[in-house]
């Protein structure tokens, strides 16, 4: 029955309620919450163990294996000819036991300029049993969602990239179950995402020195929608911006430090006056029923608390990472999210080892409120580097 319950008020915030309301008066002088929900929220977990272990950055960080994520104009920039990353993630551990991540990305270098990635993504909730009002027993099913990417990368100068993604996605969340009299179906979408990444050598306190610029805005894309009957809903359109700075000591260490500052690009649910939720009944903020390319350009402008509300939407990842002989790698970050916007706030630790043929990352996890849904979130991956694989045959 609790497993029950848990699924069926994640349909009601994920699937149904696009509409949903705040009070105008925050309680105990706090501010009010006005979260903003999408769809499909698995395409924002973070996939991958570096980034993870990173408090989250990625849009600036040097390519690798799982830039599709986060920047897959950074691809462009790769060393290697070619290389494929798989990784596990045991999702919200301390609410159901069963529910994870899986992820496998790669990428395929043409030329000196372009390259094309790939990338899947499967998100399974776990076993659910669903019953009917009266307690009865129906079925048992794994609810899933998964994704399939595709992207091209080219090389526009020596320091400058772009990259474009194209993306199918499936939602299966109820089995064509019947939801408040209404048949469900799975819901579906095809998305896109367009990147950029800037690169640049420098000198720093006379070592040599990296730095780079990001920009990704991932999942531009058709609403979904689960009956036939329900309004459809927007998927999670991000815009991420970073910044990362990578300083060679000596030929043995480095370390980097990066930034990403995030936005959802989806309209804010306005304040209603408790008569309905038609546009007519809005007191504060504006209509969120609206197409994507309008929601998108409304989503800067659109929250009831004004200017200083579209600030608390901008959340942040703060991550390091020190490399020594480019074999071993100890990782640490922190992401902040607002109170009234989610309120996720947590610190990372990773580590990485990597070899001439395959390289190994870890990532834990730390929240600072307890008894958080996310404590206790590890992320594991394995990677590939196909072209050292060659080197290494050879020099045996």
């Amino acid at each position: 029955m609790k497993r029950f319950l848990l699924f069926f008020i994640s349909i009601q915030l994920i699937a149904f309620s696009s509409n949903a309301q705040i009070t105008k008066d925050p309680l105990d002088g706090r501010e009010p919450v006005n979260t903003i929900t999408t769809s499909v929220p698995f395409l924002m977990i973070t996939p991958d163990s570096r980034a993870g272990a990173m408090g989250e950055v990625g849009a600036a960080t040097s390519p690798d294996a799982n830039s599709m994520h986060w920047n897959a104009a950074k691809y462009s920039f790769t060393d290697s000819d070619f290389g494929l990353a798989i990784s596990y993630t045991p999702w919200l551990r301390a609410l159901i036991g069963d529910i994870n991540l899986s992820y496998l990305a790669g990428f395929v270098k043409l030329d000196r300029r372009q390259t094309i990635g790939y990338s899947m993504r499967y998100f399974s909730l776990g076993s659910i049993a669903f019953i009917d009002v009266s307690g009865s027993f129906l079925t048992d099913f794994t609810p899933n969602e998964f994704a399939l990417d595709g992207s091209y990368s080219l090389k526009l100068s020596p320091d400058l990239s772009a990259g474009v993604t194209i993306r199918y996605l499936r939602s299966n969340l109820t089995n064509g179950a019947y939801v408040g009299g209404t048949e469900s179906h799975p819901g579906s979408s095809v998305a896109g995402d367009l990147s950029f990444y800037y690169q640049k050598d420098i000198t720093m306190a006379q070592k040599k020195a990296q730095m780079a610029y990001g920009l990704n805005i991932s999942n531009i894309g058709q609403k979904i929608s689960y009956t036939d009957e329900s309004t459809a809903d927007f998927l999670p359109t991000n815009l991420r911006i970073g910044a990362s700075l990578t300083s060679h000591f000596d030929e043995f260490n480095s370390l980097s430090v990066a930034l990403d500052i995030n936005k959802l690009l989806v309209p804010t649910p306005p304040i209603y006056d408790g008569a309905g939720t038609d546009a007519d009944n809005i007191i504060e903020g504006k209509d969120p029923n609206v197409s994507v390319p309008v929601g998108i350009i409304q989503s800067f402008s659109d929250a009831p608390g004004g200017s200083s509300e579209e600030f608390r939407e901008l959340y942040y990842s703060l991550g390091l990472e020190y490399w020594y002989d480019k074999r071993f790698a100890i990782r640490g970050g922190y992401f902040h999210e607002h109170e009234t916007k989610g309120n996720r706030k947590f610190f990372t630790l990773g580590i990485g080892l990597q070899l001439n043929v395959f390289g190994l990352d870890f990532a834990y996890l730390m929240p600072i409120n307890q008894h958080n849904p996310l404590e206790n979130t590890l992320r594991f991956t394995l990677s590939f580097d196909f072209a050292n694989m060659s080197t290494a045959t050879i020099n045996e």
